[in-house]
C-alpha cells in the first residue's frame, strides 16, 4: 500500500479534512494534498503529518537494526590483543642452557 493512500485512510478514520490535518500538523494544505496523492513531500512534512495522526510508531520501523558485527569493536579488540602479546617477554626456563657458537 502506498504511503499517501495510508495517510488518507488514517485521516478519514479520524474524521479530519485535509485542511484540519494540515493545521494540526502545521503544514500547508497543498503539502497534505501532495503527500496523499503520492506526488512527493519533504521528510519534515511526513514527520509532522505522521505525528499529527498519532503514528509516531512509524519512525521505529525506519530505524536501522543494530549491527551484530562492529568493525570498530573488532579493530579495538585486535589492537588490544596485539598490545598484550607485545608486552609478554619469554624467559628461558630455569635449569635449561643454550649453547652459543
Amino acid at each position: 500500500m502506498q504511503l499517501g493512500t495510508h495517510i488518507r485512510q488514517l485521516r478519514r478514520q479520524q474524521q479530519l479534512t485535509q485542511a484540519q490535518l494540515a493545521k494540526r500538523a502545521n503544514v500547508s494544505l497543498s503539502a497534505v494534498k501532495y503527500l496523499e496523492a503520492g506526488r512527493g513531500s519533504s521528510l519534515a512534512t511526513l514527520v509532522r503529518v505522521a505525528r499529527a495522526l498519532g503514528r509516531s510508531d512509524w519512525f521505529a520501523a525506519l530505524a536501522p537494526a543494530e549491527p551484530s558485527y562492529s568493525p570498530l569493536s573488532a579493530l579495538r579488540e585486535q589492537t588490544r590483543a596485539e598490545r598484550t602479546a607485545a608486552k609478554r617477554v619469554r624467559h628461558p626456563a630455569a635449569g635449561s642452557s643454550r649453547e652459543t657458537m
